[in-house]
């Protein structure tokens, strides 16, 4: 095998360009004509049939001062799927053809470069179906790591993409979900994928007192908080059981948290932060979701609700951040 299998010949491949986006400053994206990647040894090269647009993307959008401008080609997007086009050297699991997930980093372009260890084959039964497979294996990594049981009561709080997911999944292994959120959709979401319970999230005593009504005054196992914000946190808080553990899955990038240290202590609450950092764990939970997916245990397709082509990408991160009436998760797409 040769160092560099290519779709292309060496001499057309070196010339040759893609689309990327490239966020130029708050608000603000271009498209350009940018040079094709050639994977190193180790990589593959992916043709892109999509990418995800994720929360996360919102902070650096929005123009924080720490943010510097303009983005790298194809930044922020890391929620990738598509056909690998192109293979560097000593890669062994995949081939030219492979269609795949990928944990990768400038995704919101036609192409992106990713580890081998990074990428997770995608079985024919997926053929056609979106799969950004970051995000899913986020829900399984959450999950593992909530520990939730069977009869253990669940508050989930901020029902999106990720609520929903850990819902079923919660419902499924025989919990008892109590959905708090904050738009009527989010709460017809809920009850879709098995939530027994569902609160508006509104009134912050309120909630409290509805939960509380709703355990016999012992509150939650569990709490998996999903929005990002201090008021959830707060909240997730008051909502979870003495010795039961709180589970952040939210996403708390625009600043620092203020934590009730004298609730927290007193109930004997272990708090977890469910973001994994190391890559093989992030990998090993996108094993789980392409099983889950693939043997029908979970169905994203529903979840993913407005698509957008590359040059609307600005669109696509301005509906993230607004969520118009119905709207779960948003994709580009060629």
């Amino acid at each position: 095998m040769s160092a560099l299998l290519m779709a292309e010949p060496e001499t057309a491949e070196k010339a040759a360009t893609m689309r990327a986006a490239i966020v130029a400053g708050p608000g603000a994206v271009r498209i350009d004509q940018v040079p094709l990647p050639r994977p190193g040894p180790g990589q593959v090269r992916i043709r892109l049939e999509g990418c995800g647009v994720c929360a996360s993307n919102l902070t650096p959008w929005a123009g924080p001062e720490w943010q510097g401008f303009p983005l790298e080609p194809g930044a922020l997007g890391h929620e990738g799927w598509g056909i690998v086009d192109a293979i560097g050297k000593d890669v062994t699991s995949v081939t030219v053809g492979d269609r795949v997930a990928a944990l990768s980093y400038a995704s919101y372009a036609d192409h992106d470069l990713a580890d081998e260890s990074a990428i997770v084959r995608l079985p024919p039964e997926l053929d056609g179906l979106p799969f950004p497979g970051e995000p899913l294996g986020c829900a399984f990594n959450i999950f593992r790591r909530a520990d939730i049981q069977l009869g253990h009561t669940v508050a989930i709080i901020g029902i999106g993409f990720l609520g929903a997911l850990l819902t079923r999944l919660a419902t499924e292994a025989g919990a008892r979900v109590i959905a708090i959120s904050r738009r009527p959709s989010s709460l017809d979401l809920a009850r879709d994928h098995g939530a027994a319970e569902t609160i508006a999230m509104d009134d912050h005593q309120a909630i409290i007192d509805r939960v509380g009504a709703l355990t016999e005054g012992r509150f939650c196992e569990r709490t998996i908080e999903a929005v990002g914000k201090q008021w959830p946190l707060d909240l997730a808080g008051e909502l979870t059981a003495e010795r039961g553990k709180l589970i952040v899955a939210g996403y708390h990038q625009d600043g620092p948290r203020q934590v009730n240290m004298w609730l927290w202590n007193w109930r004997g609450i272990d708090v977890i932060n469910a973001h994994e950092r190391d890559p093989a764990a992030y990998v090993e939970g996108m094993r789980e979701a392409v099983a889950a997916v693939a043997s029908g245990r979970i169905d994203p397709a529903p979840l993913i609700t407005h698509r957008y082509p590359l040059d609307r990408l600005g669109e696509a991160l301005d509906a993230t951040r607004d969520k118009p009436d119905g709207f779960v998760k948003a994709i580009i797409v060629p």
